[in-house]
């Protein structure tokens, strides 16, 4: 058994040793720059236009998007409010925006 053990040591050493120098000598080969170059080329080529895009996506949909308040439905299973808040009047989250979201009791007036 433990000629077994060393048997497979010693192939698993030279396994790896096997493996650094091929990886050693694909890195001095210029690997590397090759794929920098194709990086930088998917990078200027495929991922900022696909941002330009999506950009100009949100932005001609926020155009044709109806800024209205929505109806105020009270559901049962919304603004449920176990314990105040820490912040504030204890009612309203920390990110609270009075034209989009709705208090307990219905939205704050404007007036």
């Amino acid at each position: 058994m433990a000629a077994f053990g060393r048997v497979s040591q010693m192939l698993l050493r030279s396994y790896l040793t096997q493996v650094r120098r091929q990886l050693s000598a694909a890195a001095a080969g210029g690997h590397g720059e090759k794929s920098a170059k194709t990086w930088k080329m998917l990078t200027f080529l495929v991922a900022l236009p696909g941002v330009g895009v999506c950009m100009l996506n949100t932005f001609l949909k926020a155009q044709h998007h109806s800024h209205e308040q929505p109806e105020f439905v009270p559901y049962s299973h919304l603004r449920i409010r176990s314990k105040r808040f820490p912040w504030g009047d204890g009612n309203k989250t920390l990110f609270h925006n009075p034209h989009v979201n709705a208090l307990p009791g219905g939205y704050e007036s404007h007036e």
